[in-house]
């Protein structure tokens, strides 16, 4: 697909174009990264759309247009709007307590003592978790991954890690994983603190049941059908696995990066039997615009309304209690995001102080990234977004997001 000429949208070209040298120089060339796609919209058009690297080990193929790339936690944000067009429905709402509609988290308590193997002793929560908390992660849930505390070692043991792939394919539901989850204690009261979590899977379960739809199916009639999104999925199939991307694992400075999931033998490849609504989808650069824009328009693109343009407005403000930011109430070890001066929406990350994040941007900026370093960010105050596409896990071991913001809002004129 052309990109539109930079000049004409406020870019400088060369500018831009330096940021693919400095991908190639320090990132590929490095072996830090296997490929790297970069697009840059600004006033609904493409103006920076860049392919660098191959797709797959042993092939000269580059990535291109048309690659297939799992998003991991980019899939968060589509949950969200798919839980919030339900909101619009008058069918659920935001301040709605989970328990009233996933009835397992009704004796839901906080964390007082045990686990490694002793009982768990719980105290009960001062205040219900709410739809609210899902949506900006306070609800007091965890990942097993963050290697915490006694309740995410609980998860790893008790294999309701809804993050690890082979949890997808192992013959159990949705109920289920919503029954298992609901048994372990709370990491705190909800509202209380932020902690990155399994929250947005949980929401995927509340989208079952309150549509009454598997996710799959409800994602992809009420979303991507209309965006025409036709290469976003909870897999790859058949006639489309040629385009998916091979994934890495970062080893460290003496291995470096070692085959995650090779393409032609992924699990993205297969119908999991658990939707993953925090971290399970596949999509091209060219579909996740595609969602940017609807974003990026208040709801809507190409006559097909999606949300109302108050509702977006009402996703894209901090949550957090006070009007804080993600260092003030965070107790995570990770997040996709800078903590300074950032804020968090209903499935987004937002902007509330510039100064503070010490990256050039816009107040009421939007944004999200994936595990498997995939990143976009949405400014709506100078109508620009941008979507990174590669396949490297983990996520936070280099700062590519940072310098492509930085050099992203140094090309502008």
């Amino acid at each position: 697909m052309p990109a539109n000429a930079p000049e004409k949208h406020g870019f400088n070209a060369a500018r831009l174009n330096r940021i693919d040298a400095f991908l190639k120089d320090k990132y590929l060339d490095s072996g830090l990264l296997p490929n790297a796609q970069l697009l840059i919209s600004r006033g609904g058009e493409i103006v920076h759309f860049s392919h660098q690297g191959a797709a797959n080990e042993g092939s000269q193929k580059s990535v291109n247009q048309e690659t297939i790339y799992r998003i991991a936690s980019m899939t968060k944000p589509i949950t969200s709007v798919g839980f919030m067009m339900l909101v619009e429905e008058g069918k659920v709402a935001v301040d709605t307590p989970v328990a009233d509609v996933l009835p397992e988290f009704k004796d839901a308590g906080v964390y007082v003592s045990g686990g490694d193997g002793a009982p768990f002793v719980t105290a009960p929560a001062t205040a219900p978790m709410r739809m609210l908390d899902l949506l900006r992660h306070t609800s007091g849930l965890t990942y097993g991954f963050q290697n915490r505390t006694h309740i995410d070692a609980g998860y790893r043991a008790g294999k309701v890690d809804i993050d690890r792939v082979d949890n997808w394919f192992a013959g159990k539901d949705m109920n289920w994983f919503v029954g298992e989850l609901s048994k372990y204690p709370l990491e705190f009261n909800p509202g209380e603190a932020w902690n990155y979590s399994l929250a947005t899977d949980v929401l995927g379960a509340v989208i079952e049941r309150v549509s009454g739809m598997p996710l799959d199916v409800y994602l992809s009639e009420k979303i991507f059908a209309p965006l025409g999104m036709k290469d976003t999925a909870f897999m790859v199939p058949e006639g489309k696995t040629d385009r998916l991307a091979d994934c890495y694992f970062w080893r460290g400075a003496e291995k470096g990066r070692v085959m995650y999931d090779r393409a032609s033998e992924s699990r993205w490849r297969q119908k999991p039997d658990v939707f993953s609504g925090g971290g399970g989808l596949v999509s091209t650069a060219l579909d996740y615009h595609r969602f940017c824009l609807m974003c990026a328009n208040g709801g809507e693109l190409d006559g097909a309304r999606i949300l109302g343009r108050k509702t977006l407005d009402l996703m894209t403000m901090n949550h957090l209690p006070g009007n804080a930011d993600l260092t003030d109430l965070s107790r995570s070890l990770f997040s996709e995001a800078q903590n300074a001066g950032t804020g968090f929406g209903l499935g987004f990350a937002v902007t509330v102080d510039v100064a503070k994040t010490m990256v050039p941007g816009s107040v009421g900026e939007y944004h999200w990234g994936g595990m498997f370093s995939t990143s976009f960010f949405i400014d709506p105050v100078e109508e620009l977004h941008m979507v990174f596409m590669t396949q490297l896990s983990p996520s936070w071991i280099h700062s590519i997001r940072r310098e492509l913001k930085t050099m992203i809002y140094a090309a502008m004129t």
